[in-house]
Order: C-alpha cells, then structure tokens, then sequence
C-alpha cells in the first residue's frame, strides 16, 4: 500500500485517543480514572436542546449554506460585539463543525505549502498535525524566559521570509496561562507592520480564574478594515460543555471569509442544522451555566494545584484559565511518556505526556472531572511515585502492593 506523504506525516491526536481509551475502558468497568480529557462533565444548556429538539420535531432538516445559517451567524455577530466590541456583518461570519475546523480551513485559505506559521510552546496538539495538512512548516517557539508565557522577542527571532501566520491561544492548552495584555498588543501590533496573518484561538476566552480578565484582540487593532489579518476563532464546546455538538466560528475579512467558505463547501457542505440550531440557542439563551462552569473548574483547579504542591520536586504553574493544569515531574521522571505509562500500568490512571504539547518532563493533568476523580488520581499517583507511600493501595476492592522502587 502507497500512501500519501501526508497521510504518513499526520500523527493520531493524542487527546483523543486518551479519551477512547479511557472510554473502552470504563465500559469494561474498569476503575479507570481519566486525568487526561478536556471536556467539561455539565450538561448541554436546556436552551441549546430545547432548540436543537424543535428542529427535529418540525422535520425540516436540510441542507445549509455553507458558512452557516443565518440565525447562528446573527448570533455569532451578537456575541463578537458582546465579548469583542465589535460589530461585523454576516460576510465576516464562517460556521464550522468545532473551533478545529474552523482553524483548519483558514489555514488551507492561507498557508501555501513551504510556508511557515508560527505559534508559542507549549501548544495544542493539533497546530502542528494541521500545518502539516496544509503542506506548512510548523515552527514551535520556546520562551527563553523558562515560563509558560511568550515574549515578542522570542517570536520575533524565528520569523522568516517564509513566515506567514501566526497562532495564539489564550488562554492556553495545555498550560492554563492566560496571556498578558502588553503581549497581546504586542503581537497584533507586530503582525500588522510585518503583514503577518494572526490567528487568534479563543476557545477558552471565558474560563478565566481569580477576577483576571481576558483582553479581546480588537482592543489593539489599528487596522480594523476589510485588509485586516486577523482571523478569530471560537466556538461552543468548552464554555458551553457542548463538545459532541461539533460548532466553531470564524471571524475574519470578508475575502478569507469567501475563501474559507469555498474550501468547507467541498468538504463538509458545512455543519449540521440540527447543531448549528443548538449554538443559537446555547449563544442566545441563558448564561448562567457558563459561569457555573468557571466557578467549578476555579474550585478544582485550587484543589489539585494544592495536592500537587504537595510533591516533592514537582513544579507547578498556576493555571490562569482553562481546564489544565501542565506540571513538571521530570524529578521523578525526565520522558513523559514512560511517566505516562507508568501510571496507566500501575493505577489506571491517564495524563496526557507533555512531549506530545511539545514540552518534555511535564504532563497534562485535567480539572474536568469531579473532585473526587482529582483527589483519588493524585493519591494514585503519588502511591506510585513516592518512595515514603506506604506498600499497599487499594482500588476499590482490589488491594495493590509497590513491587517496584
């Protein structure tokens, strides 16, 4: 069998085989606990299903246009001038099927193939998979700083010719760091007068902890017209707990709009009705749950960052936003991967290796579970680390004994 050099380049998505993995295995009955997702345990708010179910119930589920229906584009523009202050029109406006899509298709709508994008380390898994996609060059930069949030300078250094986008996600997965404003504006100021395309990943722009408050990029765009190369991406998985239902967003000038339009309707036709009337009546309706969701992930990050701290040589960031937390064991153990392993093999427990963010020694533990899923994972993993945990540990019935030094 030949395949293509692309498909031979393109790693599976680490996350979501985790969350596979862990899925099979609960189904087994296995006392798995999964430290390792990014997916909120609340429900759907009613009006999202309640929307969705009204538009089954009516039978008229067809085709739509390609960038989306009009009520959730009109919905989208009323949620871009709430949080953005912003007004944009309908043109400025692409639906996709998740922020996912709707980052891949700008890409294949900017990037020519040798080109570069930029974006800082540590990273979502799938930036460098999708710059591959698109035949680009992924180009990961490093803080010199040693910390979890970039500086201009080391942006700059790797900008080339060759460059052509940009991608920031603040508040950032896998890490929690919420970007600082002085950064923000740096980096727009500085895509605007070496005409770079910027691509803003604002998936987790409303999970933000202790009273911080996230800066909107147009805060600091001079160029505001239709030759703007900013793209903005969001989307109802994550602040709404709606991951399933697969809608993101696009914000952007209205010829990357048409381009992306272009390129979707030759791929998916655009996202189901059906989803895209649930967002309308997720983005619309009551917004209580989303700040019940922030508080709770709050909670849980306080909680499992004080039993972290409770490790001896673990060193913990402390997480602006997000559902992450992203530690570094390398004093217990400098691959993650064997890490990683090691507590899936001892005590079921699953994290996410750093190296796949593109950061070795640390690994990415989740606060989307409950408080007891945190407390019962970290005393795992401690029993398995700690060389002073008692020899025995017990799983449910099963008892556990440290063969191992």
């Amino acid at each position: 069998m030949s395949l293509s050099l692309i498909a031979r380049s393109i790693k599976e998505s680490a996350t979501l085989k985790l969350n596979e993995k862990a899925a099979l295995m609960k189904a087994k009955g296995d006392p798995v606990i999964h430290l390792g997702g990014g997916e909120p345990k609340s429900r759907a708010p009613i009006d999202a299903l309640v929307s969705a179910a009204a538009l089954i119930n009516s039978g008229e589920v067809r085709y739509t246009p390609a960038d989306g229906i009009p009520a959730l584009k009109k919905a989208i523009i009323r949620y871009t001038d709430e949080w953005y202050n912003r007004l944009v029109e309908p043109e400025n406006v692409i639906a996709s099927s998740g922020a996912k899509q709707s980052i891949m298709v700008a890409l294949q709508a900017l990037v020519n193939p040798q080109e570069e994008v930029i974006y800082p380390s540590p990273y979502w898994v799938s930036y460098p998979e999708m710059i591959k996609l698109v035949g680009g060059i992924p180009v990961p930069v490093v803080s010199e700083s040693g910390s979890f949030y970039p500086r201009l300078k080391d942006i700059e250094q790797v900008v080339t010719s060759y460059t052509k986008v940009i991608i920031i996600n603040s508040p950032n997965n896998p890490t929690g760091a919420m970007y600082p404003e002085e950064f923000i504006a740096e980096i727009i100021d500085f895509c605007e007068k070496r005409g770079l395309y910027l691509i803003m990943d604002d998936i987790y722009h409303r999970l933000v902890f202790d009273a911080k408050k996230w800066v909107p990029c147009y805060r600091y765009a001079k160029d505001l017209t239709e030759n703007s190369r900013l793209v903005v991406v969001n989307g109802i998985s994550k602040a709404y707990a709606m991951t399933g239902f697969r809608i993101g967003w696009a914000v952007a000038n209205k010829k990357i709009i048409e381009a992306m339009t272009n390129i979707q309707s030759h791929q998916t036709s655009g996202p189901s009705v059906i989803v895209q009337q649930a967002a309308v009546g997720a983005i619309n309706g009551i917004q209580s749950g989303v700040e019940s969701l922030r508080m709770t992930l709050e909670n849980n990050r306080n909680v499992l960052v004080s039993l972290l701290k409770t490790f001896d040589g673990v060193h913990i960031q402390e997480p602006d936003g997000t559902f992450y937390t992203f530690p570094d064991f390398s004093a217990y153990e400098k691959s993650s991967v064997k890490l990683s392993n090691l507590l899936f093999e001892k005590v079921q427990v699953l994290v996410v290796p750093g190296i796949e963010f593109g950061m070795e020694g640390h690994i990415r533990i989740s606060t989307c579970g409950t408080i007891k899923d945190i407390t019962d994972g970290i005393e795992r993993i401690k029993w398995v680390l700690d060389p002073n945990s008692p020899n025995e540990l017990y799983i449910g019935e099963r008892k556990l004994y440290r063969d191992w030094a």
